[in-house]
């Protein structure tokens, strides 16, 4: 069954444009000044309505037509449905795979330069994107990973009226690789007989790419935020010790687990990335990993073109890298 176009598929090409210009003029970028109210608290409001409106310039691609199950109307107008916007390869000679980028924020908020402007630089590398609004609190950490993995399906349902393979890698930075880690250790197959064409599809992903994703809090020694004999969970990011072990990549590799290619700065702590090569290496899964010395968390491309406003070319290689890593995955 084929998407019909009049209905979901508007003409994707002018996202390019959009995406051109959203990043030449920093449309999405908020100086990390400007990111706390005068009483301390995060401006929550105000770093949402920056992606709100960036997001209502583009054509986008609801994740569920109907809707996402558990949506919840009265948070709309700060908390839209979840959706992709669809942004296709520049330059491309052939049909190529697709790169979900996913931005970070702590799953409190978003942060543009780490959606927009790094799907641009994909996309100016040759590999479609597809840019992913997925829920945030007051939906649940699990929401979230629905989001990205219908997105993954929705991709190889219509890959055909895409004009894409089925090939789909997940990236991600800080709470957005932690979804791309979470949603390359927990993922099926499909559901054949789904009447939904697309929860035929499978959610695996090809690749994932974790950009500061600070994942490893079941692996590294003693837990981040936790006592390891006790029920009670101080953490950030999980609600109980039962999703503090689901939402722990390193403690969830298998052999169907996909390649990753991960980064961090040594200001995140290695041993993030430590913590999660180490079974990544124990059950045989290919890796690519690479840690810089200088730089601090949030850098997005790291050209100066973020929310920080560094520009560390040595930092920036990560994202040359990253495009040929994934070239070699297929994509």
């Amino acid at each position: 069954m084929k998407m019909k176009k009049t209905e979901l598929m508007p003409e994707y090409t002018r996202n390019s444009a959009v995406l051109d210009e959203v990043c030449r003029t920093d449309a999405v970028i908020r100086n990390v000044s400007k990111h706390r109210l005068p009483d301390g608290r995060i401006d929550v409001k105000g770093n949402l309505k920056i992606w709100n409106d960036a997001l209502a310039r583009f054509d986008t691609i609801p994740l569920w037509p109907d809707g996402a199950p558990g949506f919840r109307p009265e948070l709309e107008q700060e908390h839209p449905q979840p959706s992709i916007i669809f942004v296709p390869a520049g330059n491309a000679s052939e049909k190529r795979g697709t790169v979900i980028v996913a931005h970070g924020g702590g799953f409190d908020t978003r942060t543009g330069c780490e959606g927009m402007n790094a799907a641009k630089y994909f996309v100016d590398s040759g590999f479609n994107a597809a840019i992913l609004t997925y829920r945030i609190r007051p939906y649940s950490r699990h929401d979230s990973m629905a989001d990205m993995q219908r997105a993954i399906r929705l991709l190889r349902a219509y890959k055909d009226t895409l004009g894409i393979t089925d090939k789909v890698a997940v990236l991600g930075f800080s709470a957005g690789g932690m979804l791309a880690a979470n949603c390359a250790t927990h993922f099926d197959a499909g559901k054949a007989d789904a009447d939904d064409p697309v929860e035929r599809c499978s959610c695996r992903p090809d690749a994932a790419v974790l950009c500061y994703g600070a994942f490893a809090f079941a692996g590294l020694p003693a837990g981040m935020f936790s006592d390891p004999f006790s029920d009670t969970v101080r953490n950030p990011f999980a609600d109980s010790k039962a999703d503090l072990i689901y939402f722990a990549p390193e403690v969830n590799i298998t052999p169907d687990t996909p390649p990753f290619f991960i980064w961090q700065t040594n200001s995140d702590d290695p041993r993030h990335s430590f913590a999660l090569v180490q079974a990544l290496t124990a059950v045989g899964i290919p890796f690519e990993m690479h840690l810089f010395p200088e730089g601090v968390h949030g850098l997005a491309l790291a050209d100066g073109h973020n929310d920080l406003a560094m520009d560390i070319p040595h930092v920036a290689r990560w994202a040359a890298l990253c495009a040929e890593w994934l070239a070699e995955q297929g994509l």
